[in-house]
């Protein structure tokens, strides 16, 4: 019999316990700086440049950097954790603050390494990888040692990294505390509620088109209220980058997010060729949705409305568990039995409350081969999409359990991947049980919503991103021209297909202040692609194929884009013959969506 009655607040005392008066965490960091005093040792002992006779003392060094980053994950993890539960946690926020020094100390030392390798002589670095000890540490060893910050000297990144502790990385807490701190006054169901951002934003999927359009410009009215604080915030995130990228002789902004996402320039371009070919289908997609609400053309605001009028919408928290625990069975016994755990040992923060973090996410925890995941579940489909997505990032935390600590870090491009895979899962069970045209238009519709999601949505970050970038370099960029580019980044990308779209959606969209990830827009769009390819291949082999898909996402922290799709699914991800593929499937869904509400009148 399936347990029912699941906790929607999530158990981090099995991590650490006390939350942030915790003594286990206390001695977790006092561990972290013994292992970085034992690693500055280390770094220290090698000769420079590297020798043929220093295998031993390498394969130590890697181990050692491998232990510090999964220690380090795991206290960055907790801290996230604390913060997103209660952004006014000040004993976390102190914690952060500590965590922070170390991983600067981390990345010094780091960076020092980084220096010897780059240094070592060509003969003496072919001969040392030539050695079985190192096997496993090739292809992060290369990359370390074509690192993008070569020119820069060691005294340099370590300033950098000093500097980014109090400047840029604080800037990117800043917003995450000042988004945290907002309430929003919205009308529902005939009241005035005080939400937070991520409730507000919750219900832009609400039956009832005046909740949506009174949140919508709520939100709007917040953030013209404090668009100059945003402005300062995100322009000198940029100013920072930009510098640093000045400084190492980098000249292109997408030289960094590409290397991090170990992905060639040729598959990104190919990737938005494709996309950019197919604009009419999705554009005609929003023009059918919104005559069916009632517009000539699709308002921003009542882009996330149900279409269709059905039960099915409205899916309790407990329901949602028992439907992601049944249908994720039917890919795999490792899958089935991870889902039930996160569910049965409390690993989800769903609570709708306010006075939370507005932005979903998934921390692993690496030292105990645990997740966490955190959302607002408001007890929509949208909701079970998004608990789904998260999952699936856990997952891929799950599958890595195994690998060492040097290559468990993967590009962003394809944890994404798994995130979509997991709600392909959701949606193609969905669409299974709909019993009648209704049921099947509703799934879809929110199937599409994805698309035009990746599509455009994505597509028109990345253009803005780009532009303003570009504008930045020149000095700051204003709070209106920041909404005029972003206009013109709607416009361009969703084919002018969005009326009153917001202009805003630079200060409400958390991905261009993440510090970590700079341009964390294109990897969504490629994980989604590349999902529906891998997703086409598990249906056709079933049950067969968990353990080429552990095999895939245990391995895709150790090569390239490019030769983990030719390695697992033999495809070209450099040509766009490949994204053809799966946008054939998504323009099929788009016309069938015209097709079926243009055959009769829909309820």
């Amino acid at each position: 019999m399936e347990k029912t009655g699941y906790q929607k607040v999530w158990n981090l005392d099995k991590i650490f316990l006390g939350g942030s008066k915790s003594k286990q965490f206390l001695e977790h960091l006092h561990r972290l700086e013994v292992l970085l005093y034992e690693l500055e040792r280390c770094v220290t002992s090698l000769t420079t440049p590297l020798e043929t006779n220093e295998v031993a003392n390498l394969v130590h060094l890697v181990e050692k950097i491998g232990d510090i980053r999964v220690n380090l994950s795991q206290a960055n993890s907790f801290i996230t954790c604390l913060l997103a539960q209660n952004p006014k946690d000040q004993e976390a926020a102190i914690l952060r603050g500590k965590v922070a020094q170390i991983d600067s100390l981390f990345e010094k030392e780091l960076s020092k390494v980084k220096n010897i390798l780059k240094n070592t002589k060509q003969n003496v670095w072919e001969s040392l990888l030539e050695y079985k000890e190192l096997e496993d540490y090739r292809f992060v060893l290369n990359e370390w040692r074509d690192n993008t910050y070569k020119q820069l000297s060691i005294e340099e990144q370590n300033l950098i990294s000093d500097l980014m502790v109090d400047g840029y990385h604080a800037w990117g807490h800043f917003y995450n505390a000042l988004v945290s701190s907002i309430n929003v006054n919205v009308q529902v169901d005939g009241k005035e509620k005080n939400l937070s951002v991520g409730q507000a934003i919750n219900l832009r999927s609400h039956p009832i088109e005046e909740v949506r359009k009174g949140s919508h410009y709520a939100l709007e009215s917040i953030w013209q209220e404090k668009e100059e604080l945003f402005t300062k915030i995100l322009n000198h995130i940029a100013g920072f980058r930009l510098q640093v990228n000045k400084k190492s002789g980098v000249k292109s902004v997408l030289e960094v997010p590409l290397k991090e996402n170990r992905m060639k320039e040729e598959t990104m371009n190919a990737m938005w060729s494709v996309i950019s070919k197919y604009k009419k289908p999705f554009s005609n997609y929003l023009k059918r949705k919104a005559e069916i609400l009632g517009d000539s053309s699709m308002k921003a605001y009542n882009f996330w409305a149900p279409t269709i009028s059905n039960s099915h919408q409205k899916i309790q928290y407990d329901e949602a568990a028992v439907l992601i625990t049944e249908h994720f069975s039917q890919f795999g016994t490792e899958i089935e039995g991870f889902v039930k755990r996160a569910f049965n040992e409390s690993w989800i923060e769903a609570e709708d409350r306010v006075n939370k973090s507005a932005v979903a996410f998934c921390a692993g925890f690496p030292l105990t081969g645990e997740s966490r995941v955190f959302m607002t579940f408001g007890d929509t489909f949208l909701n079970v999409l998004t608990l789904v997505h998260e999952l699936g990032h856990a997952f891929h935390n799950y599958a890595m359990k195994s690998v060492n600590g040097l290559n468990k870090r993967y590009p962003m491009s394809v944890a994404e991947t798994a995130s979509t895979f997991s709600e392909m899962i959701i949606f193609d069970a969905a669409m299974k049980k709909a019993k009648s045209k209704e049921d099947k238009l509703f799934i879809l519709d929110e199937k599409l919503k994805r698309s035009v999601m990746n599509f455009m949505n994505i597509h028109s970050r990345f253009l803005f991103e780009q532009r303003f970038y570009e504008e930045r370099k020149e000095g700051i960029v204003s709070a209106n021209r920041l909404n005029q580019l972003m206009g013109e980044a709607i416009h361009e990308a969703y084919d002018g297909s969005l009326e009153q779209p917001s202009t805003y959606s630079w200060v409400w969209t958390p991905h261009y202040y993440i510090t970590q990830s700079p341009f964390y827009n294109f990897p969504y769009t490629f994980g989604y692609l590349f999902a529906l390819c891998i997703y086409a291949k598990a249906k056709e082999k079933g049950k067969e194929f968990e353990k080429d898909y552990l095999n895939l996402l245990r391995e895709s922290g150790s090569m390239t884009a490019e030769d983990l799709v030719m390695k697992h699914l033999g495809e070209d991800i450099t040509t766009e013959e490949f994204w053809e593929k799966g946008m054939e499937i998504c323009v099929k869904e788009a016309e069938e969506f015209v097709k079926l509400t243009s055959s009769d009148d829909i309820e």
